[in-house]
């Protein structure tokens, strides 16, 4: 009986062998070279899993390693995919031929995220299109985005009034800038997205404001380092263990706000600066009563999007302010003469002409970008061909990765590439690609608390930060090991 086992349990073993070989050996039969290192079981993902490896890291050691390719396969686990590292391959694949690779990767299963399902990166086809246009209503017309601008600046005021009660009988305070930040950002999405008070600079109702929310989704943790990892990492995993991103009391937080200010707005039809203003103006509009689960995950989109990417794009440029003392000047002599010509008022018209701060916020993100691997999937069989004769015929299902931070560090592409230079963007350089629906109000946030900053307070690095900035591993976002500390002072 026992040699029996014996024999079953190594055939099994063996069975599994051959089967983990045949997965790693995908790349190789179709011709395109694999990166060094895979495992069995874990491919080449066991330093990130173990925490041991920012994804950043991950992807620029792949893609510096690699070089000599314009693509390289990588096993995800036993998942193969296919990173590639060619700008002109990034073009074709988010761009001119969108339409084979429209879908995003992250799986999320709706009966366990329900109201994560209506985010625009995780939505595709004819849902992904038409929940686009309700989220296009509100920020892609200047006229609304003026509406909601008037809720922006009032909580600029919140955030001035913040800082200088910090600094009262001190020549200068400390502040950790993405703490200080999700403050502005979580208030900006409690006024501008629900129209209340997130008391986000409230210090006796912390425990109940906007912010607290976020920390609840986003503040590294175990939960959150798990979540990460089944959501982001191993997608196929979660279907068995079923992490959702949005804890259940957030979940039922922002049910009962959203029932309740629709409610409120359908009967009263007041004007209000506000996106669920504007929900209720375009269900008039169509004659038409929005489903509460669809509007909840849109305005969830707004919280998730509004307050943890753009606080912590916002605590880079502020670090990079910082560190950068003649940047910092030069952005305040545009922010000074821009005001000036609007009678010390923060405008829509006056932020569109602060070019500069476009340029300070376009560098930053070079360099630290939200999105450091960025990841579509094959929709449609599509043959993507290298500038070195490398041709892979993509198959429907195949995940493509793309290493952004690895291009916009690469001295084949960028001038002293680790040294921070606004200068090298200038607005004739742009151009118009597919953007994210929600920019231009990132945009406005992102500029307005910036402009009211950099005009009232001088911005000086602390010792305590760490440079060069070092990554915490299993976050979702880039954030930095100890945090970013500066100093803000009276001009």
């Amino acid at each position: 009986m026992s040699v029996v086992l014996l024999s079953l349990i190594l055939g099994a073993f063996l069975a599994l062998y051959f089967y983990l070989r045949q997965k790693n050996s995908y790349w190789q039969k179709r011709g395109i070279p694999c990166a060094d290192g895979a495992l069995p079981i874990f491919g080449h993902m066991l330093s990130v899993i173990s925490m041991r490896e920012t994804l950043s890291d991950f992807s620029c050691k792949v893609y510096n390693d690699n070089k000599k390719h314009s693509m390289v396969g990588v096993y995800e686990f036993i998942t193969p995919s296919l990173m590639i590292l060619e700008p002109e391959l990034v073009k074709t694949v988010m761009q001119a031929n969108f339409s084979s690779f429209s879908e995003n990767f992250v799986e999320l299963d709706p009966k366990v995220d329900p109201l994560m399902s209506y985010n625009p990166f995780v939505l595709t086809g004819e849902k992904w299109q038409h929940n686009r246009k309700r989220l296009t209503y509100a920020f892609s017309s200047a006229m609304r985005l003026k509406v909601l601008l008037e809720s922006v600046k009032k909580v600029c005021t919140q955030f001035g009034n913040y800082i200088d009660g910090k600094l009262q009988n001190v020549d200068k305070a400390e502040f950790e800038l993405k703490s200080l930040f999700a403050r502005y950002t979580a208030q900006v999405v409690a006024a501008a997205g629900f129209g209340v008070d997130g008391y986000c600079f409230d210090e006796a109702n912390k425990e109940i404001s906007f912010r607290k929310l976020g920390q609840s989704i986003f503040q590294p943790s175990l939960r959150t380092q798990i979540m990460f990892s089944l959501v982001v990492l191993i997608p196929s995993l979660n279907r068995i263990f079923k992490v959702s991103v949005i804890p259940k009391k957030v979940d039922n937080f922002f049910r009962t706000l959203v029932a309740e200010l629709m409610e409120q707005r359908r009967k009263d039809g007041l004007p209000r600066y506000d996106f669920l203003h504007l929900m209720a103006e375009l269900e008039r509009s169509e004659n038409d009563t929005f489903d509460t689960e669809m509007l909840t995950g849109h305005v969830m989109s707004f919280v998730i999007d509004g307050y943890e990417s753009s606080s912590s794009v916002m605590s880079f440029i502020g670090f990079h302010l910082a560190h950068y003392p003649k940047v910092q000047e030069k952005l305040r002599e545009e922010i000074v003469s821009v005001l000036k010509k609007y009678k010390d008022e923060i405008t829509y018209d006056g932020l569109k002409e602060m070019t500069y701060m476009d340029q300070v916020i376009s560098e930053t993100l070079r360099l630290l970008p939200a999105g450091v691997l960025m990841k579509k999937r094959c929709t449609e069989e599509f043959e993507l061909k290298g500038s070195d004769g490398l041709v892979c015929r993509v198959k429907p299902g195949t995940t493509i990765l793309i290493p952004a931070q690895a291009l916009h560090t690469d001295s084949q592409y960028w001038e002293n590439p680790q040294e921070y230079d606004p200068e090298r963007f200038n607005p004739d350089r742009k151009n118009s690609p597919r953007i994210c629906v929600g920019m231009r109000m990132a945009q406005l946030m992102l500029k307005a608390g910036l402009a009211m900053l950099i005009k009232k307070y001088r911005m000086e690095l602390s010792p305590k930060t760490q440079v060069p900035l070092k990554m915490v591993p299993g976050t979702i976002l880039p954030t930095p090991k100890g945090g970013l500390w500066v100093y803000f002072q009276h001009l």
